[in-house]
């Protein structure tokens, strides 16, 4: 006997509901707000030859990236599945995501090269321009943030893109500061050392991104799941003996699937069962796609438990 269900209760509509329809205008807007910034950074740091500047704007340019990526992934979950395409297009996100940190990595690593070379013969900055032009940044990042503190609880994708945009607020205050320490001082070796810094945050943040796109990609389990936890939970529901064959893995960055084996002796009769253990794991471990299926007897041979996992009979 095997079943499926989606979502909480196997209400498909429920399990599939998202934010693009409330999001798309945050999104664009705050596509637009970055882009123009990016542009007038990347001119003004071009002009003035500030390394910090162009730093940021490399920030800010990844900003839009993360951005895009995260409407993206919004409006993959609105592509109905086809024949050719059983799942859609939802994984477009994880390698959107994976494409993203290795150019970003490579962009910073040739700023930071850069950089590394200033540093032997620094040079002048109009320091009040940096200060102004990053203080146009910490207000557009603090603006695009605000746009999605009403998902941030909600959608796991919105709040990815509210906590980008905070925390690059906070980066480009940082090239502000480096700016009006430079009026202050006059120390030219402060913009590539703020470039260098800048550079290690994107590198500290996007190594993560490449790292957990890379696992998704494979079909790993995400981290936010303890596997362990998992196949105690449905381990411990009524009626099962045992579990074998569980596998969990992302669909696209936001959408969790489920596939495994439960041995029942007794199998229900009807799909209150099925229907209780998908609302579960939906509400406890949000994974909203489940794949169960029901022996009435044990695993003899065939059946794989992953590493890590207590050994069952």
């Amino acid at each position: 006997m095997s079943a499926h269900a989606i979502g909480g209760g196997g209400d498909h509509e429920h399990g599939h509901a998202h934010g693009p329809p409330t999001f798309n205008r945050a999104f664009a807007i705050g596509v637009a707000l970055n882009l123009g910034f990016v542009a007038v950074e990347a001119f003004y740091g071009w002009q003035i030859g500030s390394l910090a500047l162009l730093a940021d704007a490399g920030h800010n340019l990844s900003d839009v990236a993360g951005l895009l990526l995260a409407w993206a992934g919004a409006l993959a979950g609105q592509l109905k599945p086809d024949r050719r395409h059983t799942y859609g297009w939802q994984r477009a996100s994880i390698v959107a995501a994976f494409a993203n940190a290795v150019l970003l990595l490579v962009a910073m690593g040739a700023l930071a090269w850069e950089a590394a070379e200033r540093l032997r013969a620094p040079t002048g900055i109009e320091g009040a321009t940096v200060v102004a032009v990053a203080t146009v940044g910490v207000l557009i990042n603090s603006l695009t943030a605000a746009l999605f503190i009403a998902g941030r609880d909600s959608d796991l994708n919105i709040r990815g893109a509210f906590l980008h945009m905070a925390a690059d607020a906070l980066v480009s205050l940082g090239v502000a500061a480096s700016g009006a320490l430079y009026l202050w001082r006059g120390w030219a070796w402060l913009d590539p050392v703020a470039s260098l810094v800048i550079a290690a945050v994107i590198v500290a943040g996007t190594w993560g991104l490449l790292r957990q796109s890379v696992h998704l990609l494979f079909d790993g389990v995400p981290e936010h799941i303890d596997l362990v936890e998992v196949d105690r939970w449905l381990a411990s529901r009524p009626g099962v003996e045992s579990v074998h064959d569980l596998h969990v893995w992302a669909m696209s960055t936001r959408d969790i699937a489920l596939t495994a084996h439960v041995v029942m002796p007794a199998p229900p009769p009807d799909t209150v069962f099925l229907d209780q253990v998908a609302h579960g794991l939906h509400e406890r471990f949000g994974i909203g796609h489940m794949t169960l299926q029901i022996e009435s007897f044990g695993c003899e041979h065939g059946c794989t438990r992953p590493a890590g996992l207590p050994p069952r009979a």
